[in-house]
């Protein structure tokens, strides 16, 4: 049963289109304002939502963009009391389905919506392959379950490339810091080509020793050697007629990146210990953290191995440099979350998502997850606030708060050659690098610059960092 939440401020004809659509086979849900409505949605999915323009806290234009931001695969059609062509065709632009003034007819409003979700049937349609349940999101591309689409300009980039390479054989290699998600990306690209019904085989090759290697990749024959009490298939055989993903592959020894090279020239195996050489129609996607072509001028990694997978490349941006995608996931994550431990956390406070914007994620998007799991677990509220969050991330509100708290004036360029006000400017810079590294606590500051606090205040008021 498809499910529309009607968002107006009139409760008589919110109450009357439910009664409407209820009667027409729809799960229908009300909001009576623009906040009301997206706390409905952070908690389920809808397939559309009836949106008044006007309402007391929003208008349907801003209520709109924040829907596409945070639930790109939601349907939204305007409702307003007067036609406007300049504006419809802003809110079109703006991602809405349709647009559609009153007086509302019972006829216009049901065929309205049954286009809408037959249109959204390219984008929502649910799809199983693997075990797995990945759904078409956007552009009639299938992805994988995990799989989050930002909003960012990189995001649109990655999408395209995903699409682009997708249909074809080409081997890709995919590069970024750990954690940016590498593997859900090579699901995504295994997912939308013609092997999307073969089996998707993963292998971490940072977790392979030189001996166990050949094994893994190329299968042996019982008795092969000490321990081979069986006969096995390695990963190439596994994944033949599908697609072999290959993480950390700049963790291999060269002598395994040699074996390797000829398994993938020839398309050929040959199991440890076996006669019969198998034929491989394997696509091969591989990963790595680290720079290759640095790899390659310190004898790490085989130049011509590097060549036969890099018929394309794709790089995965750190979680830091993606501005506000970082709230899009942070968002699917808490949802994803509630209903793990079937709590009800509407969003985020304010000062978190202030600290999700400005903290580096190290771990990019995986400990993003690990950290929206563990906030959700504490929080008592429906609101995640700082004290949910990890130290090392909380402190960072607090480092910015005492940073804005405090005028840094510049000093004088005038003179720079002069000795003494070189030496100023040393201790200007360094005085400054330490009270951000103890966020601001000009105890510990005084301690690490091996000085009293009170000559630690002296300074400050000598090179111009003075409280607001």
């Amino acid at each position: 049963m498809k499910k529309i939440l009607i968002v107006d401020d009139e409760i008589n004809i919110g109450l009357l289109l439910s009664r409407f659509l209820s009667k027409h086979n729809f799960q229908v849900n009300t909001a009576t304002s623009g906040s009301s409505a997206m706390e409905i949605l952070s908690k389920e999915d809808y397939n559309l939502v009836l949106c008044d323009f006007r309402l007391q806290d929003t208008d349907g234009r801003e209520l709109l963009k924040k829907i596409k931001v945070r639930h790109p695969q939601t349907g939204v059609i305007i409702i307003t009391g007067y036609s406007d062509i300049k504006l419809a065709v802003e809110l079109i632009k703006l991602g809405a389905y349709d647009y559609i003034t009153k007086p509302l007819y019972p006829d216009e409003i049901l065929n309205t919506i049954n286009k809408a979700l037959e249109t959204q049937k390219a984008f929502s349609k649910d799809y199983s392959a693997d075990n797995s349940s990945p759904v078409i999101k956007k552009g009639g591309q299938i992805m994988p379950e995990e799989f989050i689409i930002g909003q960012s300009a990189t995001s649109m980039e990655l999408m395209r490339h995903i699409k682009l390479i997708a249909p074809t054989n080409y081997s890709v290699i995919l590069t970024g810091e750990s954690g940016t998600g590498k593997e859900s990306i090579a699901k995504a690209i295994h997912l939308n080509s013609g092997r999307k019904d073969k089996p998707f085989i993963a292998m971490d090759c940072g977790s392979l020793t030189k001996e166990l290697a050949g094994s893994e990749f190329f299968g042996h024959e019982k008795g092969a050697f000490t321990g081979a009490l069986f006969a096995k298939p390695g990963h190439f055989e596994m994944a033949n007629g599908g697609t072999l993903f290959l993480d950390e592959i700049g963790n291999l020894s060269y002598e395994t990146q040699a074996a390797l090279l000829r398994t993938v020239q020839e398309r050929k195996v040959k199991r440890i210990g076996g006669l019969k050489e198998i034929e491989l129609d394997v696509r091969i996607i591989v990963a790595t953290n680290e720079n290759l072509h640095v790899a390659i001028q310190n004898n790490r990694f085989r130049e011509d191995l590097y060549h036969r997978f890099n018929e394309f490349s794709i790089h995965l941006p750190p979680l830091r440099n993606r501005g506000n995608d970082i709230l899009i996931f942070a968002d699917a994550f808490l949802k994803s979350t509630n209903a793990e431990l079937s709590k009800n956390v509407a969003g985020f406070s304010e000062d978190v998502q202030k600290c999700f914007l400005s903290y580096n994620w190290p771990g990019n998007v995986r400990e993003l997850k690990n950290v929206i799991r563990r906030a959700v677990l504490l929080t008592e509220g429906n609101i995640v606030q700082i004290k949910s969050l990890p130290l090392e991330i909380a402190n960072y509100s607090n480092t910015f708060a005492a940073e804005k708290a405090y005028a840094l004036k510049p000093l004088s360029e005038e003179n720079s050659h002069n000795l003494k006000d070189a030496t100023i400017q040393a201790e200007y810079a360094t005085i400054i690098q330490v009270l951000r590294e103890v966020n601001f606590n000009k105890t510990k500051a005084a301690q690490l610059l091996n000085i009293d606090r009170k000559t630690l205040y002296n300074k400050m008021k000598s090179i111009n960092l003075s409280k607001k």
